[in-house]
This record gives C-alpha cells, sequence and structure tokens, in this order.
C-alpha cells in the first residue's frame, strides 16, 4: 500500500520464473514499479509470513516504515532487528495464513526449505 492506495499484489514465483529472489515481497516491490523516496515512506508492505533477510533488508533500503505480517510461527525472519531499524511490525497470528503454510510445507518440503535457505 502506498498512501492507502494497493499498488501491488504479488505472489512468491521463485520457481514458476525460474529466480533466485523472488519472494512474494520482493516480486511486489518489482511490479509496484520505481517509487519516489517519499512514496516508499508512505508505505506499507503487507505478507503471508515474516520476511526473510532478503526481503527484510529491501524493506530497509527503501525505508519502509511498516510490515503487515500474516503469521510469523512458521519461519521468523530477522523482527528484532528490523524493530531496531524502526520498522514497525504488526504481526496479526492469522490461522488462515498458518493453514497456508502448514499446508505448502507438508507438500512441498524440499521446495520450503530451498525457499527459507535450509539444507
Amino acid at each position: 500500500m502506498v498512501g492507502g492506495k494497493l499498488r501491488s499484489q504479488r505472489h512468491n514465483r521463485r520457481v514458476q520464473q525460474g529466480s533466485v529472489i523472488l519472494h512474494a515481497e520482493m516480486h511486489c516491490l518489482e511490479e509496484a514499479g520505481r517509487l519516489t523516496p517519499r512514496q516508499y515512506l508512505n508505505s506499507v508492505l503487507y505478507t503471508t509470513l515474516s520476511p526473510c533477510d532478503m526481503c527484510s533488508g529491501t524493506a530497509l533500503l527503501y525505508k519502509i516504515p511498516k510490515i503487515v505480517i500474516g503469521e510469523n510461527q512458521t519461519f521468523q525472519g530477522p523482527e528484532s532487528y528490523l524493530r531496531t531499524r524502526g520498522i514497525e511490525l504488526v504481526v496479526l497470528d492469522d490461522v488462515e495464513c498458518k493453514a497456508l503454510m502448514d499446508e505448502l510445507i507438508a507438500a512441498h518440503p524440499q521446495l520450503w526449505n530451498e525457499d527459507i535457505g535450509e539444507v
């Protein structure tokens, strides 16, 4: 969301596009297009899952001040670090997000491990 308007809505596309970086957050930012620094400062990033180091770093780089996280039980990125850098995190503990992630992990454990950088 930028200034109260939905700018982009995307999904993880690493496998579909053969990408090493297209987590949903990265894909969303890519599809939103180039924004001004002021627009990033007025943005909110919504994500199903706690953002990983890569996605967190991108939010820090562009100074996105707020991230709304569906759930962080399945995976927890560097949330403490994001908070120390001034990013507001809102963790919803959403049951639907958790169920969605549980289904994905059960159906595709190897893909999930690849997605989060596990062996």
